[in-house]
């Protein structure tokens, strides 16, 4: 080996060692480099736990939405055969003198109820004759029980009124019913979405409220049957102590007063 050739090797040699020593066992390590390593990683980790996490969450909700709208049949046919509140049909009286039919027609429907009222009741005979020349308290007696004969004929119109015209709507509220049944129990699978299911609920409260506002206009005629009621004592106890108090004003006026004579007089008669 010539000079030349053996100096190479020396070179070769010791560039060898050199790289060995900077990428071989001698390696230089990074603490700040592995650090932000190991934090990526734990994030990288955390972000996938969230996202499994909310997959299979999407999932489960998916699940149940699916098997809501694809409930087994028997489910919308259990409560079919509900038994259903219909209003009585009114037993027809026996007309005996022809005036009962207006009186029935109207408790059906509603119409014609104060020429109902009059045709089956006695006809209100207007002011009494000789009104005029009564006193000022007979005036207020005949007109006070005129007054509550005139009030008693318009709210027992009205109450007739209102009941026949709540049984006339009775045949479409049924329908109505009827309607929303079928749909709840309907195995389209469209009546059984969330938006087909609160829209039934809002029409269901709807019904509830027309009903609840026929209950509260019966409750009304009930109340002002009550304040005839109350106004027909009220003027009979009005009446007495008139009454009262003019038999005392006209006794001493009316009676001789014979105290003089003692108990001559007591056997007078």
């Amino acid at each position: 080996m010539n000079r030349k050739t053996l100096a190479a090797a020396i070179a070769i040699a010791a560039s060898a060692q050199a790289v060995c020593a900077q990428f071989g066992s001698g390696i230089v390590f990074d603490p700040t480099q592995s650090g932000h390593a190991v934090q990526q990683i734990v994030q990288g980790k955390q972000l996938y736990t969230t996202m499994f996490e909310t997959t299979r969450n999407v999932i489960g909700a998916y699940n149940l939405a699916q098997r809501m709208a694809s409930l087994p049949q028997t489910l919308y046919r259990s409560y079919s055969n509900l038994g259903r509140q219909e209003w009585i049909l009114l037993t027809r009286p026996a007309n005996t003198y022809g005036n009962t039919l207006p009186w029935m027609n109207a408790a059906i429907n509603g119409i014609g109820a104060p020429n109902a009222i009059q045709i089956a009741s006695i006809p209100n005979p207007g002011k009494v004759v000789g009104y005029s020349g009564l006193s000022t308290p007979g005036q207020q007696a005949i007109a006070a029980r005129g007054a509550t004969v005139d009030l008693s004929d318009a709210i027992n119109a009205s109450s007739l009124q209102t009941i026949g015209a709540i049984r006339a709507n009775a045949a479409q509220r049924e329908a109505d019913i009827s309607q929303l049944e079928a749909a709840t129990h309907s195995l389209d699978p469209t009546q059984h979405t969330e938006m087909a299911t609160l829209q039934r609920i809002n029409q269901a409260l709807l019904i509830e409220l027309r009903t609840q506002q026929e209950t509260n206009q019966m409750l009304q005629a009930q109340a002002l049957q009550q304040l005839i009621s109350h106004k027909v004592q009220q003027d009979n106890l009005k009446s007495l102590f008139q009454t009262g108090n003019g038999y005392f004003q006209n006794f001493n006026s009316v009676t001789p007063q014979q105290t003089s004579l003692g108990t001559q007089w007591a056997f007078h008669y």
